[in-house]
This record gives structure tokens, C-alpha cells and sequence, in this order.
């Protein structure tokens, strides 16, 4: 590795301050050729929509009616990575669905370019990089050549960038029923008493309602109907158990 990738990569992973380290990672992209550098994250919020953390210096014009136009809703780029950490180059071909786009890049020289996911199972959030330039197409083997880089980059990027943002609710772990007790919730579900669950059960009918009492504590509610619709959303029962 050159010496100045070298000492921009070791000082980029010493800092710790997401605007910094975009400014770093900014001059470790022009430095490989690229003039535009664009790190984004997005996240839900909670009213289970998305947010996007944008860091680019694209054109403001650019910027403007990208956002203007909601373009990330048909961005082919943006497609590709939200469901894959493969590299994408950016060419006409991939923008055939939406030439408009494709000419604007032109118009703003961000024509040729390329990019790649980091996808965040844990946290569920997605990042995406963006190396873009005016003055000649991406090779397949430049795009190798910094193929690393940017996976050190982009993962870096968004480290910072996760830890700024809101902390989601972890969920509640799932009860867990026995499997009497989902025997038990089943049949209830299908309308039966505890009187005829027992009789199909072989048990008697004090241990049905024992059964179900356990039901409700551990899914946390009130009553029998209720626990039944806590099972079905908990996946114990299938939703054809409804009727």
C-alpha cells in the first residue's frame, strides 16, 4: 500500500467525529481520482418511516431537486444497495428506467461513478457509498483496485454515523408457552369451552382453566381472548386459528 493511503486510512480510523472523518475519507477519494464523495444512512423513524443522514459534496443543484423529487424512491442505485453489498457501476444501462436521471447526472458531471452497501444486520440500517466523477468511465479494474478502501470507509463512516442516532426500542422478548398451554389457547381460538377442551385434551377442566390462567400471565394480559390474540401475534397459533 502507498504510504499517504497508509496514513490517510490509520488517521481516518482514529477519529471519532463523523463530520471529520467525511472530510477525511472526502480527500482520500479525490486523492484515488474521484471529485464527488457521498456517504448516506438511513433509518426508521417512529412513526416507522425513513430518515436519511446525507454527507456529499455533489452540486447544491444537485442536492436540491434530488430531494425536491424524492429521487431516492426511484433511484436505481439506491435499489440495488438496499438489497445488496455487491458494487454497482453507475451507467446509462442502469438508469434505462429512468433517463431523466441519468441526463441530470450528466449535466451535473456525476456521470461516472460507482457504489456499495453496508448493511447493519443488527441495527437494520443501510449505508451507502458513492465515489463520482466528469472526466472518464470507472474500469472494472480500478473499481478492484479500491474495492477495499471503500469497505474500510464505508464500515467506518458508519459506525460514527450509528452511533449518533436515536437508539430504536428493543422489543420485548417473546413469552414462552408450553406446549399444553398452546394446546390449550388453540382450542379456545376454535370456540371451545374448558369443558369440551378437557374432554378432547383428556385432562379435566380445572386444569384447562389452570392452563389458560398461565397463558394470560405470561402474555400479560387479562383475559382468555385477549391471550389468544397476544398467541397469534406472538406466532404460536396461525392466523386461520381465528375465526
Amino acid at each position: 500500500m502507498e504510504r499517504w493511503k497508509e496514513l490517510q486510512l490509520t488517521q481516518l480510523s482514529n477519529t471519532t467525529e463523523i463530520e471529520s472523518a467525511y472530510r477525511i475519507s472526502l480527500s482520500f477519494a479525490k486523492n484515488i481520482g474521484f471529485k464527488f464523495f457521498a456517504f448516506s444512512t438511513s433509518y426508521p423513524t417512529k412513526n416507522e418511516q425513513f430518515h436519511t443522514v446525507r454527507f456529499n459534496n455533489y452540486p447544491t443543484d444537485w442536492n436540491t431537486e434530488y430531494e425536491k423529487n424524492k429521487c431516492s424512491a426511484i433511484d436505481p442505485v439506491v435499489a440495488h444497495c438496499n438489497h445488496s453489498m455487491l458494487p454497482v457501476l453507475w451507467d446509462e444501462d442502469l438508469y434505462s428506467d429512468t433517463p431523466w436521471l441519468w441526463d441530470a447526472l450528466e449535466q451535473q458531471g456525476l456521470q461516472h461513478g460507482w457504489s456499495q452497501a453496508v448493511h447493519d444486520e443488527q441495527s437494520g440500517l443501510c449505508s451507502i457509498l458513492s465515489l463520482a466523477r466528469s472526466h472518464c468511465p470507472v474500469s472494472a479494474w480500478e473499481l478492484y483496485e479500491n474495492f477495499g478502501f471503500s469497505v474500510f470507509i464505508g464500515q467506518h463512516l458508519h459506525r460514527l454515523i450509528a452511533q449518533t442516532l436515536p437508539k430504536s426500542s428493543a422489543k420485548p422478548p417473546i413469552p414462552h408457552l408450553s406446549p399444553r398451554e398452546v394446546d390449550v389457547l388453540k382450542l379456545a381460538a376454535d370456540g371451545k369451552t374448558a369443558y369440551e377442551s378437557a374432554r378432547i385434551l383428556n385432562l379435566s377442566a380445572r386444569t384447562i382453566n389452570f392452563h389458560v390462567q398461565e397463558a394470560i400471565r405470561k402474555l400479560g394480559v387479562s383475559n382468555k381472548v385477549s391471550a389468544v390474540i397476544a398467541a397469534v401475534k406472538a406466532g404460536y397459533l396461525s392466523s386461520g386459528a381465528m375465526r
